[in-house]
């Protein structure tokens, strides 16, 4: 096996799937990235076994001598793609010992190859369903909905993100108890409705990979009841889908909200992000005190004897509450909203506060809902 190929594109391509790759693998074939050349046309595969990455790249004067496939240690060749120039590389492999030699100008490079025999399969695409997302959407759909989902190992399923695929829509939901987002799109749907749970680390690194590239793209999205498989451009991605059943997370969502808070969401977040110095380190925990055109926030950490008050304007329909939230959380939740105003709906302290982003002109295919939790206030 022989090709030459720029070592710029070549360094993209594997950097834009090695996220798969683990530190700690027990099988230690999957350290590798699996090659397999075709005429002009060298394919690159990464997986961790649950989640498999493949891009394909075009190369200049390949020679297959009967060997087509081998298995290059990632770690090593990641290293030495980081610290070459543009430049184009030659790379070839000894078909008696799988022996790796790569020529840069004046350099050459030699690495151990194996056997790419062993290297794992990759499922196959059957009985599958199918919707189309263009990449902005997607790319939209994973970053407002991933940040919320559980880090808890003890809880899987609250770790990835809900899709519900509908006639009539598609809603992204990721939660971890204390927050949850709602991110809806009625110009994505299917015939036949059907809900799964994405893994929260391939969806991540698709949104990468697509957020990398200038060009919009349409993302073919395939499904049956074990994987999802996500095609687009040069791409290939397929990974297993979480097992068990999703919480109910429209019964965690007050219905009835009479007292409705509207901010400047800059000028809040900022607030929010001096006064939370101050708060208790461990809670995060944030007052809001709020009258009819004024919202106080307030923290205290008593251990220290710290404390902060700051006061802003806002528009406030409802009875005066005082309610708290973890300011982390809820920072978390703002930042991730684009608009330049927010409309937070409470009912009760006790009850979790719903934040909406306030937008000039409503949105005909997309919608967005964040639930944050409150925390009990001292006295």
């Amino acid at each position: 096996m022989k090709f030459i190929i720029n070592s710029l594109l070549f360094s993209k391509q594997i950097q834009s799937i090695s996220g798969v790759i683990s530190n700690n693998n027990t099988v230690p074939i999957i350290n590798c990235f699996h090659f397999h050349l075709d005429e002009g046309m060298l394919t690159i595969r990464a997986t961790d076994l649950e989640t498999t990455l493949v891009t394909k790249i075009e190369v200049e004067t390949a020679q297959m001598d009967g060997l087509t496939d081998i298995a290059v240690p990632s770690k090593l060749l990641i290293d030495i793609l980081k610290n070459l120039d543009d430049v184009p590389l030659t790379f070839s492999v000894d078909q008696s010992n799988f022996g790796i030699t790569i020529t840069s100008g004046e350099g050459k490079y030699r690495l151990a190859g194996k056997n790419a025999e062993t290297f794992p399969n990759m499922p196959e695409a059957r009985e599958t369903s199918t919707i189309i997302m263009p990449s902005s959407a997607m790319i939209t759909a994973i970053s407002k909905t991933s940040f919320a989902a559980s880090t808890d190992e003890m809880r899987p399923q609250m770790g990835g993100i809900f899709c519900d695929i509908t006639p009539e829509n598609t809603t992204f939901v990721a939660t971890d108890a204390h927050k949850l987002v709602r991110y809806r799109r009625t110009d994505i749907h299917a015939d036949n409705p059907v809900s799964f749970i994405l893994p929260r680390k391939p969806v991540n690194m698709l949104k990468s990979i697509l957020a990398s590239r200038k060009e919009e793209y349409d993302v073919k999205v395939e499904y049956n009841n074990v994987n999802v498989f996500f095609t687009f451009d040069n791409f290939y991605i397929v990974c297993r889908l979480v097992d068990g059943k999703y919480p109910n997370y429209d019964a965690a969502i007050p219905k009835d909200n009479p007292n409705k808070l509207t901010l400047d969401r800059a000028s809040f977040l900022n607030t929010l992000r001096r006064v939370v110095i101050f708060a208790n380190q461990a809670s995060h925990q944030v007052r809001l005190s709020i009258q009819a055109n004024e919202l106080m926030l307030s923290a205290e950490d008593i251990e220290f004897s710290n404390d902060a008050h700051e006061k802003m304007p806002c528009q406030y329909e409802g009875e005066p509450m005082e309610i708290g939230f973890n300011a982390k959380f809820l920072a978390e939740m703002v930042s991730n909203i684009e608009s330049e105003q927010i409309l937070i709906e409470m009912s009760h302290p006790s009850r979790a506060g719903i934040i909406f982003p306030v937008l000039e002109e409503e949105s005909d295919t997309e919608s967005i809902l964040m639930l944050v939790m409150p925390v009990m206030l001292a006295n």
